[in-house]
């Protein structure tokens, strides 16, 4: 048996400490929240992505009462970018969460399925996409996706 162990790279930043661009994607984010569909979960997500052009593309979670058919902020942002844009990396991906009156005090985490979408768009364009993750409290920063999701699934895996 061998034992491995996984670790990841995240900085923890105030919001003064981002950068100007950093915290103008977070703002579009935050701005998201409020066109987000989600009667059920009452949990409010914007997400916000940054091509290589400087297009900014929004995307927001979108429930539906037969809960499968809605989608996350993350894959609503990322699937518009890669439809109106298929030519153009994603930069930065930065996302934020809204419930009960406020913004969570630490960062709202994406789930698998958007990770796994995240990991995709990555390799799709042969380069690193930094996450932005909003709290209150810190903004959490990873240099990649892959950070998020370690052991990564992509075309390569398919061959066998």
């Amino acid at each position: 048996m061998k034992e491995y162990n996984l670790t990841t790279k995240m900085r923890a930043y105030k919001w003064d400490e981002l950068t100007e661009d950093q915290r103008a994607l977070v703002s579009v984010a935050k701005e998201q929240t409020k066109h987000s569909y989600c009667p059920y979960s009452h949990f409010h997500v914007g997400a916000a992505a940054k091509l290589a052009n400087g297009e900014v593309i929004r995307g927001c979670n979108q429930e539906n009462a037969a809960y499968p058919s809605g989608l996350c902020a993350e894959r609503s942002a990322l699937f518009a970018a890669g439809a109106q844009y298929p030519d153009q990396p994603v930069e930065r991906l930065a996302i934020a969460c809204f419930t009960d009156g406020h913004f969570t005090k630490e960062p709202g985490s994406p789930c698998g399925a958007c990770r796994q979408v995240m990991i995709e768009t990555e390799h799709r364009y042969g380069g690193k996409m930094e996450v932005l993750l909003y709290g209150d409290e810190a903004t959490y920063v990873f240099d990649s996706a892959a950070d998020l999701l370690p052991l990564i699934f992509v075309s390569e895996n398919l061959k066998g």
